[in-house]
């Protein structure tokens, strides 16, 4: 598949994921609870997963021992709910100080950057909540009476002050930690179950691309990774939505110069069904599914299909030998300038790449190949 628009990510880091697994080391004291029980779990996307775990000295000591390939997250806990949560690295020898009672609100970490970080995004959280939550209480409280309104005002700003305070710390924090798995924590924060702090698809791209450059396999940052490529998908395909509901169209107009100079538009076919194929004579996918397509429109031409085929070439005479040689013999069109305007009209990133519109211009399908094409063509053709 040839790529039209890479982005190259340049860094001069070392790839973690390179080295043999190192030992980590995690200790330290927590009073109050001497001779009960501590427990390592390991932090995965969905589920915690048990460790290890070592009954505290009667000073409250505690030692844990592992080895991982590269950072990443861990539970220190009393119980399920009194717990911290630490970024690992491969090496570290980490200390942890704390109280039984107040362990996951007040603790003390030191030989971990990472986990410092992780501390200070849960203790900023932590605080914005509170904070909100003491305005909600006063909110309900003064339900019913009768300056209730002129009070409401003042407190939902303040929601909204605070709110946008908290997304305005934890934007920047991901802007200046990229390379921190700590900035996952940061992408996936909540102020409750229904709304991110971080709603900025812009960050979310820059941490998901730079993490997954450093560490492909963290099962953290793949599904950082896989989550924001869904949400890029569903943003292009917002974007095409509202292009076609602002111009009134079902899909957007194409009006480039055919093989033969002559300017052909894709709103003046007629047919009951248009595949608009975008392709380029330099890419192999492209030549390889034109073989594909030519056994399809042999196949459902006389039944109403046609395929309006844009090229995003430059080079002329490339362009019209593939054509000869592929022997395509439906509309053929492109400005040997990339046909970027089409291009963006559509959302293209990568080519081929189809559309399938149906005989009210509406699209129906998109990047089909193979005996889904076929299928997908047979049934809407009827």
């Amino acid at each position: 598949m040839k790529k039209l628009f890479p982005i190259v990510l340049a860094l001069s880091i070392l790839a973690f994921a390179c080295k043999k697994p190192n030992e980590f080391v995690i200790s330290g004291k927590i009073t109050n609870a001497e001779e009960k029980y501590l427990y390592l779990d390991e932090l995965k996307v969905s589920s915690n997963v048990p460790v290890d775990s070592v009954k505290l000295g009667k000073d409250g000591s505690f030692k844990f021992k592992g080895k991982i390939g590269y950072p990443n997250f861990y539970l220190l806990r009393m119980n399920q709910k009194n717990f911290i949560t630490l970024l690992v690295d491969t090496t570290e020898k980490i200390t942890v100080y704390g109280d039984a009672a107040n362990f996951a609100r007040d603790y003390i970490v030191e030989g971990s950057p990472g986990s410092l970080l992780v501390q200070e995004l849960n203790t900023r959280l932590t605080a914005t909540k509170h904070k909100l939550d003491s305005i909600n209480s006063q909110i309900n409280a003064f339900r019913g009476r009768e300056d209730y309104d002129s009070y409401k005002l003042k407190w939902d700003q303040e929601l909204a002050t605070i709110k946008q305070n908290q997304i305005k710390y934890s934007t920047e924090f991901v802007q200046k930690h990229p390379f921190s798995l700590s900035s996952v924590l940061a992408l996936y924060q909540k102020f409750d179950d229904s709304h991110y702090v971080v709603q900025d698809l812009q960050s979310l791209k820059v941490g998901a691309s730079a993490l997954h450059s450093i560490f492909p396999k963290s099962e953290h940052v793949k599904a950082l990774y896989a989550n924001t490529q869904r949400l890029m998908a569903e943003q292009r395909n917002s974007k095409l939505q509202e292009f076609i509901a602002e111009n009134g169209a079902n899909s957007p107009d194409i009006i480039l110069p055919d093989n033969h100079g002559r300017e052909v538009s894709l709103s003046s076919i007629k047919s009951k069904l248009i595949l608009i194929q975008f392709w380029s004579a330099a890419d192999r996918n492209s030549r390889i599914q034109n073989e594909a397509l030519v056994e399809l429109y042999n196949k459902y031409k006389s039944r109403g299909l046609e395929i309006y085929q844009v090229s995003v070439d430059t080079d002329r005479s490339a362009w019209l030998a593939a054509i000869e040689q592929d022997k395509l013999n439906w509309i053929n069109v492109g400005d040997m300038k990339g046909s970027v305007t089409a291009l963006n009209n559509y959302n293209i990133q990568a080519v081929p790449a189809n559309y399938i519109l149906d005989g009210e211009r509406r699209i129906v399908a998109r990047n089909l190949a193979g005996p889904q094409l076929d299928q997908a063509v047979g049934k809407l053709i009827k």
